[in-house]
């Protein structure tokens, strides 16, 4: 399923080439993304996948976008007006007609949020904090939370978060997240989301993706420089460390040619 078709960064120029978001996009040459239904965005360090997937969760107002302040050079909300200066193109459902809005599930979900997550669950006054943080968001009223929070089920299940904690590694945990997160018919925007995860993890990681484009109408952007998982998803590839937004093979990209040479140089020892 492809709930998002395109998307438009703006081509606007500033007076100062330091001001974020601009600086990100001075020196592209093409600004418009193509989406499948699992899309990825591969670059270095600072070559902007993150900065990309705010943009568009913020334009979208998806849960889990985040204002970027920039006003070092003046009032001028420069965030905002990159946002309002970009534009995008929604898909077509199964019957071909234009889809109208973005399924209500729809989140962002960056690598600090996984990170946050396991932090959460070491610690039990924050872990208790989540917990009922969880079930206000999906609309629990507030006269209730006291008693919800002091409630036998609460401890319980606190117990059992607890648990899992003591049980689970890092990498465990955030599958386990990731899986709680992710639901049918919905697009989800992915900053690094094989943060703490195996070589082996993050293979299972890919694979599941992969099933839930397949059989449960999900789309996925995902920004990532794995090439555990640049191997295994079955997506289309966008290179950002050159001027251009172009296709690539995951063969092809520098980072994974960095692994292939590194165990290419080492080939014997593996005898």
């Amino acid at each position: 399923m492809v709930y998002l078709s395109s998307f438009l960064f703006s081509r606007e120029m500033v007076s100062n080439p330091n001001i974020y978001p601009y600086n990100v996009f001075a020196d592209k040459n093409e600004t418009v993304l193509i989406f499948h239904p699992i899309t990825v965005l591969y670059g270095n360090n600072a070559s902007g996948k993150s900065t990309m997937l705010n943009i568009m969760a913020n334009k979208l107002q998806m849960e889990g976008q985040e204002y970027a302040t920039s006003n070092r050079y003046g009032t001028t909300p420069y965030f905002t007006k990159f946002i309002d200066e970009c534009s995008y193109t929604l898909g077509e459902d199964e019957e071909g007609r234009w889809i109208q809005k973005l399924p209500q599930k729809s989140r962002y979900i960056k690598s600090e949020d996984i990170l946050y997550e396991i932090k959460k669950i070491q610690q039990e006054q924050v872990l208790g904090d989540g917990y009922v943080y969880e079930h206000v968001r999906r609309g629990m009223q507030k006269e209730k939370i006291e008693g919800f929070k002091n409630s036998k089920k609460t401890q319980e299940q606190l117990e059992c978060l607890k648990f899992a904690q003591e049980k689970y590694s890092n990498g465990e945990t955030t599958l386990q997240m990731l899986e709680d997160y992710l639901e049918p018919d919905a697009l989800y925007l992915l900053d690094e989301p094989e943060v703490s995860l195996s070589p082996a993890n993050q293979t299972v990681l890919a694979e599941k993706l992969n099933q839930m484009t397949r059989f449960l109408g999900c789309q996925f952007i995902i920004s990532t420089h794995s090439p555990f998982m640049l191997g295994t998803l079955n997506a289309k590839i966008y290179n950002l460390d050159g001027k251009e937004l172009e296709e690539a093979k995951w063969t092809e990209l520098p980072n994974v040619r960095y692994f292939y040479d590194f165990f290419e140089k080492h080939r014997d020892e593996f005898k």
